[in-house]
């Protein structure tokens, strides 16, 4: 192992377990031995192809709604 990949391990150690998790699939991923996809529901799917379509649209959130989302969430 590589003392930059020893440093990237190291790093990870402290942070929550989830984004511990995304960083392992992502290792994985570029290694060739990513897992499964993780299925979608229906509805998942839905919101999804909603949200597409109104990108395609050109809609998008005003610099305002953003604001007022990261303020919500203490961003």
């Amino acid at each position: 192992m590589t003392e930059l990949l020893e440093r990237a391990v190291e790093a990870s150690r402290g942070l929550p377990p989830a984004a511990q998790d995304e960083i392992a699939r992502l290792v994985l991923q570029l290694a060739g031995d990513d897992e499964p996809r993780i299925a979608l529901s229906d509805d998942e799917r839905a919101a999804i192809s909603r949200s597409k379509a109104a990108a395609e649209r050109g809609e998008f959130a005003t610099d305002e709604q953003v604001r007022a989302v990261w303020a919500k969430h203490g961003l």
